[in-house]
């Protein structure tokens, strides 16, 4: 059964912004609304009509504002409501929606929430977070705990570092020698499920055009299969429907299969949580979230495996066919390196040829239109090896790249001090860069219908250690044709006549491509490190 999706998601290219990093409009070092605001006629000129901006609320900071103290106020060093409601305006008037990064699984220890949980006396708050009966009792195995904290006889329950108490919506599974561990549907839980219908509401009714959900699956405990945390969803999902229509829900879930049943409108596939998409771009590395082993599909060896992200996704996309869609991403404020470290200009343009013409809505972390790279640095706000990725945007060969007029030792992250570094003064106007290329690859997106979130995808031709990868996107009467060749050889496929009817039509393809009819079908030749685009 087809979904209720809002349509302006058929077209949606998502761009995020990491605010701090983005643009500094006051001088202070740090990012803010207003220097997001100032950039919007940039972010309109990438052909993107959506923004996703990492959480800007009220924070100590402590894990770069996914530790939130107040859900209804920006921070003070990004601006105030005032400003993200005239961001929300300004957008709108380009075209442009903007989702905010809700995070209802936990909150900071300086939440006013907290502070009265944590009290010795009953109170509103005892039961919004999630306590155990004494801090002599022994932690449970698979509930981190934090003991000693306060005036409360009893530790906390953490959902990240340990100053993120989880909020409490209850357990999927309770025990009787456990009473603190409350059903769903007792009177905290059901307290904080309305909080957190009431902040959407907030936002939705300043102009907000939804939420990216941060670690949407973390919220009912001993859930093994998420059916609790579903509900929950599927009941926010149901309100929106009805009050909010146009609203969107996309979740940092890393399972399509569940989420987008339990009410998402999308969901990422992550490094973390889909060796699927880490075998598309960031094989080869080093890192926690990374396979040291192997190659990625993406890499001028020719080494890589399609089927290695086939296997994955096809299973995700026939799961959800119609109900929602699949986010693919260039990468994100957790994934390092950045996806241009270690490529070529000319594969990022390969790697932007196939993100823009696959299904779902693709996700595009700001700077990775240019090809910034990421690097080591110290850990700032929580960031830790995640750190290198959040460096300020590099606009110009300006001062501090253009990001700020501040002293350089008071920019929130250094700047990228490399003499090759990208920036977008340099490309904007270069035919040959990154940028214009990307430019070029969404207005093809947005030109043919085939090429929407929901057209349908099928597999032409991929086989394991082989290549090209050939796929073909229908919507209506459309048919688009993309091939991929990631090496740097040339590569040859017979396609069945079958597979083409007509004479196809090229979109986009480059130089030394043959693509003719053969005694079988349909002869293929893929240049070096390149793709074709056709209508077909």
């Amino acid at each position: 059964m087809k979904a209720n999706i809002p349509g302006w998601l058929n077209k949606a290219v998502f761009y995020q912004i990491y605010p701090q990093s983005f643009h500094d409009s006051n001088g202070d070092g740090i990012g803010d609304i207003q220097g997001i605001r100032q950039k919007l006629d940039y972010i309109g000129s990438l052909g993107v009509n959506a923004l996703w901006i990492n959480p800007c609320f009220v924070s100590p900071f402590q894990d770069a504002g996914y530790d939130v103290a107040d859900y209804y106020r920006v921070a003070p060093r990004y601006g105030t409501n005032d400003d993200i409601k005239n961001l929300f305006t300004e957008a709108k008037k380009r075209g442009i929606r903007v989702l905010l990064d809700l995070v209802p699984g936990h909150t900071s220890i300086e939440h006013p929430w907290f502070k009265e949980s944590q009290k010795h006396h009953q109170n509103q708050y005892t039961d919004y977070y999630v306590w155990n009966s004494s801090i002599w009792d022994e932690p449970q195995e698979d509930l981190p705990v934090v003991r000693g904290f306060g005036q409360r006889d009893a530790g906390y329950v953490t959902n990240f570092f340990w100053f993120q108490p989880a909020l409490n919506y209850g357990f999927g599974q309770t025990h009787p020698d456990h009473p603190w561990m409350q059903p769903v549907d007792a009177p905290g839980p059901i307290q904080v499920r309305q909080e957190i219908k009431n902040i959407m509401q907030f936002w939705l009714d300043l102009g907000a055009s939804g939420f990216r959900v941060d670690m949407a699956n973390s919220l009912v405990k001993r859930d093994p299969y998420k059916t609790e945390t579903s509900k929950f969803w599927r009941w926010i999902r149901t309100w929106l429907d009805k009050e909010y229509p146009e609203a969107v829900l996309v979740s940092e879930w890393g399972n399509p299969a569940q989420a987008i049943p339990a009410g998402f409108h999308g969901d990422f596939l992550l490094g973390f949580g889909s060796p699927g998409w880490v075998s598309l771009f960031r094989k080869r590395g080093v890192g926690r979230w990374r396979d040291p082993y192997g190659w990625s599909f993406f890499d001028e060896s020719g080494n890589g495996d399609i089927m290695a992200f086939l296997d994955e996704y096809l299973h995700y996309y026939q799961a959800i066919k119609e109900q929602g869609h699949i986010a693919l991403i260039t990468g994100n404020h957790d994934e390092t390196p950045r996806i241009a470290n270690g490529k070529s200009p000319v594969m990022m343009k390969l790697i932007y040829l196939f993100l823009l013409t696959m299904p779902g809505t693709p996700f595009i972390y700001y700077g990775d239109e240019i090809g910034m790279r990421s690097r080591d640095l110290p850990s700032k706000e929580g960031g830790y090896a995640r750190t290198g990725a959040r460096t300020p945007m590099q606009w110009s060969d300006e001062p501090n790249a253009g990001f700020s007029t501040a002293p350089s030792d008071a920019l929130y992250l250094p700047v990228d001090d490399s003499p090759d570094r990208p920036t977008v003064d340099q490309q904007d106007k270069d035919p040959a860069s990154l940028l214009y290329r990307f430019r070029q690859l969404v207005k093809i997106r947005q030109s043919y219908e085939a090429l929407d979130a929901d057209g349908k995808f099928e597999v032409v031709y991929a086989e394991s250690g082989k290549l090209p990868f050939v796929y073909r996107r229908t919507k209506g009467n459309q048919s688009i044709l993309v091939a991929i060749n990631p090496s740097n050889q040339e590569v040859r496929v017979e396609l069945p006549q079958q597979k083409i009817k007509g004479s196809p039509e090229p979109i986009d393809i480059p130089n030394g491509i043959i693509f003719k009819k053969s005694a079988s079908g349909w002869y293929l030749s893929l240049p070096p490190v390149s793709g074709a685009i056709y209508n077909v």
